[in-house]
């Protein structure tokens, strides 16, 4: 999974709040979810260029105090995104 490139759905809108928390909006299902600062760095290198290993070294770059445990966190946060239909792999 390190190798594959994550990409977010098209479909969904990136609304960008306060203090750099966003909203995602599924508009098919209506359905909406939160993302904290971080979420949203993520979300905004999900576009099929960059690997997860990649994603995570730009983490580790650009927080300080990273935590070990960081990168099963980043697997299971994009697994959520894919099993929510936010979020593909490239192939």
């Amino acid at each position: 999974m390190q190798t594959e490139k994550p990409r977010a759905n098209p479909m969904i809108v990136l609304r960008e709040e306060f203090d750099d928390w966003a909203v995602l909006f599924d508009p098919d299902s209506g359905d909406a979810f939160g993302l904290n600062p971080i979420g949203v760095h993520i979300w905004k290198r999900l576009d099929g260029n960059h690997a997860v290993k990649d994603i995570l070294r730009d983490l580790q770059e650009g927080y300080e105090d990273v935590p070990d445990e960081a990168e099963g966190d980043l697997q299971e946060f994009i697994e959520d995104l894919v099993q929510r239909g936010l979020v593909g792999y490239e192939i």
